[in-house]
């Protein structure tokens, strides 16, 4: 039987973000394939280290005082730490403390480490965090035994720093959502069809601001639905708060995936704001849904949804692009159609995940078992 530890996560089931929801399907996908999966769970506050079995996956539960980045660099490093101890292959995802991956290096283990996108370009970070990230991606480049991008772009960028044979891209997958629950719809006052969503941390490099201000340029006689969280405390969000006509509408972050299927599933169309990074998960799971997607226009955006998608750069961009489209059902039609046939085409989690074994098998240490 295999061995295989999975580090970089907060934990399994999914319950933070992308790399979550991943390692939830690998670790299931794989111990039907009589693998013996470990994921390294991160918890609040004090206390041993501690197990437990989810759907025959161990979880290694690791409790940590400290909150926020502080909290996820301890983490890390204790996983690392605990997990020296064990045998097979070790997937880390995301390179944020690739510093520590030099452990595995020191003791011959064999460290596989997705390397995400390219972090230290992100807005949101100030100097000195763009700095860490910067030389975190530079350890996880050289102290992994192997490297995998989610993008062509991204295996570019990697490709500047090592060897191409270093480096294997498999994109992320997506749930394929072919019937959602449209009385879900009903508690936020929405009706199929009569809306558009947009799915994103609040942040400058996700258009939050362009989308609303570019969509409350004038009635829509339709509805912007805005999920995520949104802080009076923070500017940033107050101002996307205060660019929004009436017709926009703030429900807070959701966490239900029957809510968030449906409204996928039922929206007119799918908005993505994102201008950095490697194949969304959001944009993917918009293109399961069959969602006619109006996206940010830059290269990252463009392999993914392809020429399915309509694309827009800045407020009044995304303006033009929403008036001319908002009515015009034969091209909205043909739009979902594309994204449908670019999902099945790419973004399978089957496909997906048999790549990632495949990998993981290569780069296996031999007599490891």
């Amino acid at each position: 039987m295999k061995n295989l530890a999975i580090l970089g996560v907060r934990g399994v089931p999914a319950h933070h973000g992308g790399f979550e929801t991943f390692a939830e399907y690998l670790s299931k996908y794989l111990v039907e394939k009589d693998w013996r999966v470990t994921v390294y769970c991160q918890e609040e506050g004090h206390g041993p280290v501690y197990e437990s079995n989810w759907l025959g996956v161990k979880r290694v539960h690791i409790p940590v005082a400290q909150a926020g980045p502080l909290g996820t660099i301890v983490f890390d490093f204790k996983s690392i730490i605990h997990s020296l101890k064990k045998s097979g292959v070790f997937l880390t995802l995301g390179y944020n403390t690739a510093i520590f991956n030099i452990l595995y290096r020191i003791f011959g283990k064999n460290n596989v480490i997705n390397m995400d996108g390219v972090e230290w370009k992100r807005r949101k970070w100030g100097h000195l965090a763009k700095v860490w990230f910067w030389i975190n991606e530079r350890f996880g480049c050289w102290f992994g035994n192997h490297l995998i991008a989610d993008h062509p772009r991204i295996e570019d960028h990697l490709a500047t720093r090592v060897s191409r044979r270093k480096i294997t891209m498999i994109p992320y997958g997506g749930l394929h959502v072919e019937a959602a629950d449209q009385s879900k719809l009903a508690a936020l006052g929405l009706e199929a069809d009569d809306y558009s969503i947009v799915i994103a941390r609040a942040e400058p490099e996700n258009s939050l601001l362009e989308i609303v201000q570019g969509f409350s340029r004038q009635p829509r006689g339709h509805k912007l639905v805005v999920l995520g969280n949104y802080s009076d405390g923070n500017a940033y969000h107050r101002a996307v708060k205060a660019a929004a006509s009436g017709e926009v509408i703030f429900p807070g972050a959701i966490y239900d995936i029957d809510v968030v299927s449906a409204l996928r599933f039922y929206a007119r169309f799918y908005i993505h704001g994102h201008q950095v990074g490697g194949t969304n998960p959001s944009l993917v799971e918009a293109l399961g849904a069959g969602n006619a997607v109006l996206a940010h226009d830059n290269p990252f955006n463009r392999w993914v949804a392809d020429d399915g998608a309509e694309y827009f750069s800045g407020a009044d961009g995304f303006s033009r692009l929403l008036e001319h489209l908002l009515d015009d059902e034969q091209q909205v039609d043909q739009m979902k159609r594309n994204s449908a046939s670019q999902f099945n085409a790419r973004f399978q989690w089957d496909s997906i995940l048999e790549q990632y074994e495949a990998l993981l098998l290569k780069h296996y240490p031999e007599g490891n078992a």
